[in-house]
């Protein structure tokens, strides 16, 4: 995903080691990055091209009349259903792969406008319609949509009349509620907040420091991409893969619903009118992100797609910055960084700091650091993309002296000597991405189609830079959290919880606000302390010798943040602990008198011995771990289940599997509060409410144990806990735990998020 595909790695690799010594010793003492990529460009040879030519194919992006076909069939059966989602989303696909002249795009759009119809998008259904007759929809049929479209300025009529009657000061409380709701809740400050500086010193590098006291839940800082890259193939399923014969359900990819420029969820998505695969929420996104990248990347799109994420965002890096901005930053005047550095120091808030290339450019690349045969291969990987973009077609316009104008496709340009430059731009991006992208996150259902309960879990849909939130150093135990925002919906950064109780379908909205990352603090941060943030390694949920294993090799960083720092002792620790458990007690029980184990000492065999002085029973390593396994095995087998619509056979296993963990496991061990999670869900798909809500109690204990008592993962499982008490008509149960979910949401996700507003409609209701 992130790397080339395995054959281009395996093909480099072979290039490698088929160097002759002398020159992969040359190579491996070249210490700058323009040195690098000249000698990678030397050693590209046609067959290399011919390979990535190959390998792309796999990858096609052309357009094809018979794909759109199948797409447009498979969208009338779900519409036969009454799937007016999943009908439009097909048909959307159907839209991206027919040909501009054929007939299959004005059926597809024809047919998508009924799906509209039906979802009451009434002005989208009316654009459709448009779009079919301009693309030729067969004359025969023109009065269904006619028909269509009288019936949509109808509704239209009466919504506008509404809308008037409405503008009157007695329904000003409720047009706030509306707008409350709005995924666009006004315009984001991009800056860092007046009571943090960017500070700079010789060990942390360029970081964020507190000069004035930050209350938990304010906001440090928003931040906006300098580019970022969707992530193809991230499937969007119902249930999943599972070792007992469990299908997956594969609806649709990530690259089907959301734009890809600005993130944007939607069922509307307008196609590239060269290429299959990129598609947009709007023409305004596919416009500019045309003239921004799109024109020189949409002829290599296979090969994009072969060479991986990373490759394909430091083009789009270099291909958004340009020739004039590349050579400001490359120039050796220490005063210009140092006065971009104090101007943000004085003025932190100022939005100029994420989109300034400056800032992209100056992020460190750890050139010495990677390793000899992986820098072989990024350089041989950015002169390849160099080479092929120069037998694509004109240079780019940003990248070109030649004068140009806007509509035109390259002008007379040549790609002229200075213009090796692009690739040595590809490769330095390539290089930082390793240390420096970020994931944008979000959570998605999984759960069975026909099931009332919905299961989640946390996926990556994109690939980006934040220049300012790259200023933030890593912590295994961070004081932040981080929010996503894409397209206006908020989506917070962590650990997805196993379940969501809530049920109904997504309302779709169409206003794209970009791409945001907003850090708030998770704790009290006082003036001198540092603002940290975890790079993905967390203390609550993994070891210390693992954590500190990945950040070495990833980030070539030994972490020496609080959390290692206090858990050193605990290196020897071993294999099976369980993430979380470090430095307090690990959950389990001794099989004799209940009482706490304990490792018995630094030797990884060991095993465990009672803390009870009057017990002192001993369990072997291998035997505590084949009981955690059969429990494991045991929670995987009801899960799928319930996935299954067999929830009745799940609750079965699962009351059995409890009486087998209570032996072993106390109610803070993280595998009893997944077990109590799916005893939730399996009680709430039987409609029995306040069974569920009791086993989501004890999961909440597990939870509180594992990520801390004023973590995010604590305020989800609580809210899915008033959900169940709302369901079971618990009214005091409900109120109850609502102010406790309420404050945890709006300190870690921002008051806007789409939980508290749901939490806002159940309060009422149940006051009311």
């Amino acid at each position: 995903m992130d790397l080339p595909c395995v054959q281009w790695q395996d093909h480099v690799a072979q290039k490698w080691r088929a160097l002759e010594p002398k020159l992969k010793e040359q190579f491996t003492s070249l210490l700058e990055i323009d040195d690098v990529f000249r000698c990678g460009l030397s050693l590209v040879r046609q067959d290399d091209l011919d390979f990535l030519q190959q390998e792309s194919a796999v990858y096609s992006v052309q357009k094809d009349a018979e794909l759109a076909a199948k797409c447009r069939v498979r969208g009338n059966s779900s519409f036969k259903t009454k799937n007016y989602t999943a009908a439009a989303l097909h048909y959307s696909k159907g839209i991206c792969f027919a040909p501009s002249t054929s007939e299959q795009l004005s059926l597809c759009y024809a047919n998508r406008s009924a799906t509209l119809y039906h979802l009451q998008h009434y002005q989208e259904c009316l654009d459709d319609i448009d779009r079919a007759v301009k693309n030729g929809y067969p004359s025969h049929l023109l009065h269904k949509l006619e028909d269509r479209r009288t019936l949509c300025f109808k509704h239209l009529s009466v919504h506008e009349k509404r809308r008037e009657d409405d503008q009157n000061p007695a329904s000003n409380d409720c047009k706030g509620s509306d707008t409350a709701n709005s995924p666009s809740v006004g315009p984001l400050t991009v800056g860092i907040c007046p009571q943090v500086v960017v500070d700079s010193t010789v060990e942390k590098g360029r970081h964020l420091v507190a000069v004035n006291r930050i209350a938990a839940g304010e906001v440090i800082l928003t931040d906006r991409p300098y580019s970022c890259v969707l992530l193809p193939g991230m499937e969007e399923v119902k249930g999943k893969v599972g070792r007992y014969g469990r299908e997956r359900e594969v609806l649709f990819g990530v690259e089907d619903r959301r734009c890809h420029r600005c993130l944007t969820e939607t069922l509307i998505l307008v196609p590239c009118d060269r290429c299959s695969y990129s598609r947009y929420c709007s023409t305004g996104c596919q416009q500019e992100a045309w003239e921004e990248h799109h024109r020189w990347e949409c002829a290599l799109g296979a090969d994009l797609m072969a060479m991986g994420v990373m490759s394909q965002l430091a083009l789009r890096l270099a291909l958004k910055a340009g020739l004039k901005n590349f050579l400001l930053a490359r120039e050796p005047i220490r005063d210009k960084h140092k006065e971009c550095f104090n101007n943000h120091s004085s003025d932190p808030s100022t939005s100029s700091y994420g989109g300034s290339y400056l800032n992209v450019y100056n992020l460190l690349h750890h050139l010495n650091h990677h390793s000899p045969a992986l820098r072989f291969m990024c350089a041989v990987t950015a002169a390849t993309l160099y080479l092929k973009l120069s037998k694509a077609g004109p240079p780019p316009v940003s990248w070109s002296h030649t004068p140009q104008g806007p509509n035109k496709e390259g002008g007379d340009a040549d790609w002229n000597a200075e213009l090796w430059m692009l690739g040595s731009a590809v490769l330095q991006h390539i290089l930082q991405l390793r240390c420096n992208a970020q994931a944008i996150v979000v959570l998605q259902d999984t759960g069975a189609t026909n099931s009332p309960v919905q299961s989640n879990r946390e996926i990556r849909i994109a690939t980006a830079v934040f220049p300012t939130l790259s200023l933030l150093n890593h912590s295994c135990c961070p004081n932040t959290s981080l929010v996503f925002s894409t397209g206006g919906i908020i989506e917070p950064s962590g650990s997805a919880l196993s379940a969501d109780f809530s049920g109904g379908e997504a309302e779709w909205r169409h206003k794209a606000q970009g791409v945001t990352v907003t850090v708030r603090a998770a704790k009290l941060i006082t003036p001198g302390q540092e603002i940290l943030h975890c790079y993905g390694p967390h203390s609550s949920r993994m070891v210390t010798q693992e954590r500190r294993c990945l950040l070495q090799e990833q980030y070539y960083f030994l972490c020496q943040c609080e959390a290692c720092s206090q858990q050193q002792q605990d290196v020897e620790e071993p294999r099976q602990q369980e993430p979380g458990a470090e430095g307090r007690d690990l959950g389990l029980l001794c099989i004799k008198c209940k009482g706490s184990l304990k490792k018995r000492s630094e030797d990884r065999e060991a095993g465990f011995v009672c803390s009870r002085s009057s017990c002192s029973h001993c369990m072997s390593l291998s035997d505590v771990n084949n009981s955690l396994q059969e429990i494991r095995v045991n929670l995987e087998k009801a899960v799928e289940l319930m996935e299954t619509d067999r929830p009745g056979e799940a609750l079965r296993l699962l009351k059995k599997t409890l009486c087998q963990s209570g032996l072993i496991l106390a109610e803070t061990h993280p595998l009893q509060g997944e077990l109590a999670d799916a005893t939730a869900r399996a009680y709430a798909s039987l409609g029995d409410w306040n069974s569920a809500a009791s086993h989501l109690e004890r999961s909440a204990v597990a939870i509180a144990s594992q990520f801390g008592k004023e973590s995010v993962e604590l305020g989800r499982q609580l809210f899915k806990l008033a959900q169940l008490h709302f369901n079971g008509g618990s009214r005091g149960a409900a109120l109850s735990v609502i102010p406790k979910v309420r404050r945890l949401l709006c300190l870690h996700c921002g008051p806007h998020c789409h939980e508290l507003q749901e939490l806002k409609a159940m309060e009422d209701c149940l006051q009311g």
